[in-house]
């Protein structure tokens, strides 16, 4: 298939990783899947045996991320679309996390992801140009208690993603943020690490907790035919947002944040800078 891509997705055993890959392979493409445990994936390489590789990678090892984008490389002759993709969730309070579960979250949602960029794009520049697809979240626009460190994590890459597409855009490199809204795909389960609880947040956290509900999110795959669109967009965006509710919502944060910078424009003006 002579316009077959070649796709690299980290955090591609589960979730919407492993969505869109499998969107990826339906399509004709090629994909190398790169997962801290790539026993998931046996099944789908058995169903794609010419099509895909699976790679076992930590993406916080930052000599293991370059030799491993380097075989993927090597395995289809080059790469096209690159999905940086790999996370985790830390769940409480600010004070409650230890330094550990800190510099653990943030080497896998943005060192990680750091070093994914880092090792591709030498690759994307030797094809001519190529998709740099840096997942992060719809809810990285603002902090919310208990979640507060993911959305550190995802705003940090947020803020880096933009500049970096500034960078490469002269390459032919065309860089999106994709700000993904909630899907069932474990995160919250067998992707979250889970603070000490302090009783005196208690009542803060089964606030949240109410505020997050019970409702059953939609599945990854259903995220997966905007993924295939926007790789295959001449011109695509800087900033995605994934999800017609989170799009609503993401307005919705937007307006109140200018009506809230609009109440106190008057002691901003004070000063001249």
């Amino acid at each position: 298939m002579t316009n077959a891509r070649v796709w690299f997705i980290t955090g591609a055993s589960r979730g919407l990783g492993r969505a869109f890959a499998e969107a990826a392979l339906k399509s004709g493409d090629r994909v190398v899947a790169a997962a801290r445990n790539v026993e998931p994936l046996k099944e789908l390489t058995e169903k794609y045996p010419d099509h895909l590789v699976p790679l076992p990678l930590d993406v916080t090892d930052r000599r293991a991320v370059f030799e491993g984008v380097d075989r993927a490389a090597a395995a289809f002759g080059g790469l096209d679309v690159v999905v940086n993709n790999a996370g985790q969730m830390l769940y409480g309070m600010v004070e409650e996390a230890t330094e550990e579960q800190i510099r653990a979250h943030l080497d896998v949602n943005f060192f990680g992801a750091v070093w994914v960029a880092q090792a591709v794009l030498p690759h994307l520049r030797a094809r001519g140009g190529g998709r740099l697809l840096q997942v992060t979240s719809m809810g990285s626009g603002g902090g919310m208690a208990t979640v507060g460190f993911y959305g550190a994590g995802k705003a940090a890459l947020d803020s880096l993603s933009e500049a970096l597409a500034m960078e490469v855009e002269a390459f032919g490199v065309k860089v999106t943020v994709v700000q993904m809204g909630g899907y069932d795909t474990g995160l919250f389960t067998v992707g979250t690490t889970t603070t000490e609880p302090l009783a005196r947040y208690e009542p803060l956290r089964t606030e949240m907790e109410a505020m997050w509900g019970d409702a059953v999110p939609p599945e990854p795959d259903s995220a997966a035919p905007v993924i295939m669109e926007l790789a295959a967009l001449p011109d695509p965006p800087r900033r995605l947002i994934v999800g017609g509710q989170s799009f609503d919502h993401v307005l919705e944060m937007s307006r109140a944040q200018e009506n809230l910078y609009r109440s106190w424009e008057h002691l901003s003006r004070i000063a001249p800078g």
